[in-house]
């Protein structure tokens, strides 16, 4: 999953969120049970992990989903409309890494709605201009200025059955076209 291993890619960048601590950072930012809408569900761990502790999935939906109940949608064409009539209030994902549609992602859903997306640290500290420019995307430094909070979560286990966590640090992004850019939050593990 990370950028220095040579293990085959997983298709469609389907790392499901099976490291439980990946919750609690997040958890602690909800203050009270919340309804969203998880795009990229996949078998629907998060679904499951959030509905434990409270918060409503409005609907699950992937571009290939792999558990009963999760709709197949590319979550890139949804609109504000599609949104809007499932009462959904925001957008968490663990979306795909790949960086062109991690950012169209980032910048399709903040308009929509505050999204929280779970990526790899070191995604704040790249410009991505030659890949945003060749793609028709926003850079790095653009996408920062819908960024409001990051929490720092650590570095997580994707691959069923091992014991090793991956190489990449990771965090909890929010992003909200709907406020003004200002100051980031940064909260560490």
């Amino acid at each position: 999953m990370g950028r220095r291993s040579n293990f085959k890619r997983i298709g469609k960048d389907a790392y499901d969120t099976i490291d439980q601590r990946a919750f609690p950072p997040l958890l602690r930012q909800l203050k009270r049970p919340v309804r969203y809408w998880e795009p990229c569900a996949g078998e629907g761990r998060l679904v499951r992990a959030l509905g434990a502790e409270g918060h409503a999935c409005a609907v699950a939906t992937d571009i290939r989903p792999r558990e009963e109940g999760i709709y197949r949608l590319d979550a890139l064409q949804a609109t504000a409309e599609d949104v809007d009539t499932t009462g959904a209030e925001m957008i968490i994902t663990n979306p795909v890494w790949s960086r062109p549609l991690m950012h169209a992602m980032i910048d399709h859903f903040s308009r929509i709605r505050p999204t929280w997306l779970l990526f790899d640290a070191a995604w704040m500290y790249t410009v991505q201009e030659k890949v945003a420019r060749k793609h028709g995307v926003k850079t790095t430094p653009e996408l920062l200025n819908y960024c409001h909070k990051i929490v720092s979560v650590g570095r997580l286990i994707w691959i069923p059955g091992t014991t090793m966590a991956g190489k990449d640090d990771v965090c909890w992004y929010l992003f909200d076209q709907s406020r003004p850019s200002g100051p980031i939050e940064f909260i560490g593990s």
